[in-house]
């Protein structure tokens, strides 16, 4: 026979059993992002991830490294669940793609225009060949909007080329095939060290451009808008805690990109007044983003609305806010 402190003892482990059984693991929920480069214009989304506020939603983040076309298809057949490559999701918005910017985290294009020394003006492009990493995407956007405001015809007076990557764009210029070429971290350091002339900082302009911006497709707004609000509220997060936390965030960057702490911090003081404020756009914004595009398409018969959702993105602000949450 069991003593009263035997039985109390197996009920006690019965019990424990049971609530043991009953427990199901909660499995974090995967989501997959493709972004078209490894460099500060993912910040808020490597600090998301690197400070656990994607896991304190519930969710586990994969970062896709892919082309921003490649992407952006990608993201229109479901293959991932949001990208970072808005210029290419907005040109195939104008198309009747089903997508939408939810985010922006920089509003400014991180591009750098270097030269040869004997180019000194706009002007000195004519006739000239100028190095993008592929046309249509955000730089050669960007490089054609200006040509335009310095009274050049992009299509006719310059020759822009689409090189690749921004090594072999800086390797092309240094071997004298192109005369310019666009430059991006790290390399418009590097251009800059070789010699080569500083022509633009696009950075500087009153070109507006996003970078790094959150997009989704429809789709998923409306089949699970709970995920899409937890996943915009750790990038908000991210986003805060890059924007005033510079030490922290300079370290986060160069764990990322594989670079010293020394020139993530250079990249941080140069890309920080690109920051979009709380990662919204007001109406201004959001038109001038879309003119350059429409444009290139002859249309004007558009409503901006089709292409922008920042709803989610103030209420979270407002929460956060509210809650005198600190990331």
């Amino acid at each position: 026979m069991f003593s009263l402190k035997d039985r109390n003892r197996m009920n006690f482990l019965v019990v424990v059993l049971l609530l043991l059984a009953t427990v199901v693991p909660c499995q974090a929920r995967k989501v997959s992002v493709g972004i078209p480069v490894v460099d500060v214009s993912q910040s808020a989304l490597y600090v998301a991830r690197d400070r656990g506020y994607f896991q304190k939603e519930g969710l586990e983040v994969e970062l896709v490294l892919m082309r921003g076309g490649v992407a952006n298809q990608a993201l229109i057949t479901g293959n991932v669940d949001f990208t970072t490559v808005p210029t290419a999701a907005l040109q195939a918005g104008l198309q009747g793609a089903p997508v939408k910017v939810l985010l922006s985290t920089f509003h400014k294009p991180m591009f750098w225009l270097y030269s040869r020394q004997t180019i000194r003006t706009p002007k000195d492009l004519s006739g000239k060949k100028v190095a993008v990493s592929s046309l249509g995407a955000a730089g050669d956007s960007a490089l054609r909007e200006w040509l335009k405001k310095n009274g050049l015809d992009e299509n006719r007076e310059v020759a822009i080329l689409a090189i690749g990557t921004t090594a072999t764009r800086l390797g092309s210029l240094a071997a004298g095939v192109v005369d310019a070429a666009m430059m991006t971290f790290p390399h418009n350091i590097t251009a800059a060290e070789q010699g080569f002339r500083e022509l633009m900082s696009f950075i500087g302009s009153d070109i507006i451009q996003l970078q790094g911006a959150i997009v989704t497709h429809d789709g998923l707004l409306k089949s699970d808008p709970s995920l899409v609000e937890k996943f915009l509220r750790a990038t908000i997060r991210g986003l805060v805690y890059y924007s005033t936390n510079r030490g922290g965030a300079v370290s986060i960057l160069a764990r990322n990109a594989k670079s010293s702490e020394e020139l993530a911090g250079k990249v941080y003081d140069l890309v920080k007044p690109a920051l979009t404020p709380e990662g919204v756009l007001n109406d201004d914004l959001q038109r001038r983003v879309m003119s350059p595009l429409l444009e290139r398409v002859g249309r004007k018969d558009v409503s901006i609305g089709r292409f922008f959702d920042f709803g989610l993105a103030r209420k979270i602000n407002a929460e956060l806010k509210a809650e005198g949450s600190k990331p």
